[in-house]
């Protein structure tokens, strides 16, 4: 029996829209508007373009469901699934009325700028509908139709259009969320994984500035190597996979592009052994644009554009998870030969931009290196799974944090709050078991921290007095005090007084795990030993 909702109507300047009075998993009210247009449709001409503002409607708007995901090919199933004409908004509030508006939150899905979705099936609201907030969730175009970057100034396509879609998004919510009941005073960005990276995009492109007020950055920031892949010429190789046969001139790349269906075109195989050994994670994601357009969003490297990012003067927190390397498990085990040979080719443990910059002998020894931090002094085999997936964890994700904190301590005068997600539980790390399932059965994955902020499609009610209920508790209580106050101090973590990092102990974290304390970060010592392979200049 489908439940009845009652029903709400609001009025934006673009049109009227209808939503729902819904009750979350632990009973708590709020009123929910989905599907709502932020963008045109980035349809036919509009394809692989930046998105231009969504036209007014007439009537009022059903946005009582939520929209489609964006095209994109499933990583675990590699099934097609989505619909190009995604580019819609969810908004979440907890009241309409209040005396005060409420503290604004927006959240930018992960994904490897490759798969996402704004649904409640993955994000939904329910756990922070127990506070006084608005949370925003947004669909943006991902893969080659996010993502593809041309030469040629006359297409404007200098690449970045998911990121694009993203900015306006931003823009909408600063111009409408006081409808909402929300502050458009107070808003907080926030994301995990390519969403992280995003939300640090964010904070230092000049498109943004004045949009939002302070930002959370969870396991990823453009620090981390994969923020800015190297991009190559993907574009006419993706048009030669779909039958074009011309020469490689940008115009007639695009004009045959546009003419293959969106589901074929997320369904390509680019990436070469070579560039597997580079690092490269996805073929299509954000990257220096091809020119300096009204619309750039990243007109150089990003490791510079932090330095002088306008974000610089607001507060963040930021941070991972403690086994973030479990995320790579089905591609280590699927290839445990490569592990076998790796005392052959250590320089392969080295990341692409810091070979690039030195002698074959320096990236030897820097390998040599880096196998001793994670091997011992074991040779690297397959006998030695775990050791590599710590070295994931590094590589990927927890040294990008680390040179992101320190930027922000050379570079910003606002507070940088730096947290290490610890809760380990045996069945509700939904991401541990997603990437693992029964073969790994303890270690807090990259994203298990999203167990505890959104309800999703797998979670159920908890007892109340369980750790994992506490720890939502905990999660929620530090993300919205954060996003109320711009300090993460909260009844749910105690008396603990969590202050920001300092370059005097910058090994200090917030450790969350069945407690919470402040701690010196395990990883420290390692970090140390990646650092100590980058030039000065490059590390942040």
């Amino acid at each position: 029996m489908s439940e009845r909702l009652e029903t709400c109507e609001l009025t934006l300047p673009l049109g009227k829209i209808k939503g729902v009075k819904r009750l979350s998993l632990y009973d708590d009210t709020y009123f929910s508007f989905e599907k709502i247009p932020f963008a045109k449709p980035p349809l036919g001409e509009l394809r692989f373009k930046a998105p231009e503002p969504a036209d007014p409607w007439s009537g009022v708007l059903d946005c009582t469901q939520y929209a489609e995901k964006p095209t994109q090919r499933n990583l675990m199933t590699g099934v097609i699934e989505g619909t190009e004409d995604c580019l819609y908004l969810n908004v979440y509030s907890k009241q309409l009325k209040s005396d005060k508006p409420l503290p604004v939150m927006v959240y930018i899905y992960g994904g490897a700028f490759t798969v996402g979705e704004a649904t409640r099936e993955l994000y939904g609201p329910d756990y922070f509908m127990a506070k006084d907030v608005v949370l925003v969730v947004f669909n943006y175009r991902v893969d080659c139709l996010g993502f593809l970057l041309l030469k040629d100034r006359s297409l404007k396509v200098p690449g970045n259009a998911g990121l694009k879609d993203q900015v306006l998004a931003l823009k909408w919510v600063k111009e409408n969320i006081s409808h909402f009941n929300g502050d458009s005073n107070n808003i907080t960005v926030f994301g995990n994984s390519a969403g992280g990276v995003s939300t640090h995009f964010m904070m230092c492109t000049e498109q943004t500035k004045g949009l939002f007020h302070k930002a959370i950055l969870m396991s990823g920031t453009v620090h981390n190597y994969w923020s800015d892949n190297p991009r190559e010429d993907f574009a006419f190789r993706l048009a030669q996979q779909y039958g074009f046969t011309g020469d490689n001139i940008d115009a007639k790349v695009l004009e045959h592009l546009q003419g293959v269906p969106a589901r074929d075109l997320v369904n390509h195989n680019l990436i070469t052994p070579e560039h597997r050994r580079n690092g490269m994670l996805f073929t299509f994601g954000p990257t220096v644009e091809s020119y300096v357009g009204e619309d750039c969003v990243v007109p150089k490297p990003p490791v510079e554009m932090a330095r002088d990012a306008w974000s610089n003067n607001f507060p963040t927190m930021l941070g991972g998870t403690s086994f973030e390397g479990l995320f790579m498990y089905p591609e280590v085990s699927a290839n445990l030969k490569a592990l076998d040979s790796l005392s052959q080719d250590p320089a392969r443990m080295v990341p692409l931009e810091v070979r690039e910059v030195n002698s074959e002998q320096e990236n030897l020894e820097y390998g040599q290196r880096l196998i001793k931090a994670h091997f011992g002094d074991a040779p690297p085999s397959s006998k030695l799974f775990m050791n590599i997936l710590d070295y994931y964890s590094y590589n990927t994700y927890w040294h990008g944090y680390n040179r992101t904190l320190n930027s922000r301590l050379a570079y910003s005068k606002a507070p940088t709050y730096y947290y290490r997600f610890d809760f380990d539980s045996p069945n509700f790390n939904f991401y541990r078991l997603k990437f693992c399932g029964d073969n790994i059965k303890t270690g807090v994955s990259h994203a298990d921290e999203l167990s505890y902020l959104f309800r999703n499609s797998g979670s159920w009610k908890l007892e109340k007095s369980s750790a994992e209920y506490r720890t939502i508790e905990r999660m929620i209580g530090i993300w919205t005090a954060f996003a109320a106050t711009s300090n993460p101090n909260c009844p749910e973590i105690g008396n603990l007084d969590w202050k920001p990092s300092t370059k005097d102990d910058p090994e200090l974290v917030f450790n969350i795990s069945n407690d919470v304390q402040i701690i010196k970060l395990p990883e420290y010592e390692k970090l140390k030993i990646w650092d100590g392979i980058y030039k000065p200049d490059q590390l942040i």
